[in-house]
């Protein structure tokens, strides 16, 4: 039997001025973006979704580089601390991801007239959200719990690798997604259009933090009830 990893409980001191922040933090961002910024141009009202849409892309595949880190710390030390990191990072990661795919074809269908094209970017997305299905996957249905967590961790590193073919997708491939932030275009956006996207990324930052660190904690607060029932099973 492993040892659990220790909770630090003084640690639940910042969940209360982190829950403060991000719930401030959404309501501001989402009055921006309903009650401040204009319609586009050409889209209209429907373009609102890309302050939803893009932030939650930026996060998911933040978290995917968290999943990164915590799937090698936990193949290099075998410490279940990394391996904790790694399980908080996929679901989170898996949750913004889905934000993705399903505000995605919301903006794609008036925007293209289509609620799903096979592009490159779109079809990477899809791959990256069923690699960390995967990792969910073979922990839950792996013969032990230490061999469903390194198969996570290796199908995690196969996570990141998808993010950087996502990342340059638009450039090895053409396809309809379009490059929002070029150089050429002074950022593509107008000023209200900026600084509403600008509160929305740390909004939904924050939002990934809170998500991250009670899910880690959970992690570890599982970890100590089944070591409790394991010492109870033995007795």
């Amino acid at each position: 039997m492993v040892d659990p990893v220790p909770v630090n409980h003084r640690s639940g001191f910042w969940f209360w001025p982190l829950w403060t922040l991000t719930t401030a933090g959404m309501a501001v961002a989402i009055g921006l973006v309903f009650l401040y910024v204009p319609d586009e141009r050409v889209m209209g009202a429907v373009q609102r979704i890309f302050y939803f849409h893009v932030p939650a892309a930026i996060v998911a595949f933040f978290g995917v580089f968290l999943l990164l880190a915590g799937s090698i710390g936990y193949l290099w030390t075998r410490d279940r601390r990394w391996d904790h990191l790694a399980l908080a990072s996929t679901e989170v990661a898996l949750l913004f991801c889905t934000i993705v795919l399903v505000t995605g074809p919301l903006w794609a269908k008036p925007a293209w007239g289509v609620w799903w094209t096979w592009e490159a970017k779109i079809t990477t997305t899809l791959i990256l959200w069923l690699l960390l299905l995967g990792c969910l996957m073979v922990r839950r249905y792996a013969e032990s719990r230490e061999v469903g967590a390194r198969l996570a961790s290796i199908v995690g590193i196969f996570s990141a690798a998808d993010v950087y073919i996502i990342y340059k997708a638009t450039v090895w491939w053409r396809g309809q997604h379009p490059v929002v932030f070029a150089p050429d275009k002074a950022g593509g956006l107008a000023p209200k259009m900026m600084h509403a996207f600008l509160t929305c990324m740390p909004v939904f930052f924050l939002l990934f933090a809170l998500l991250i660190f009670v899910r880690y904690r959970l992690a570890c607060l599982e970890d100590r009830a089944e070591a409790v029932l394991d010492r109870a099973l033995e007795n």
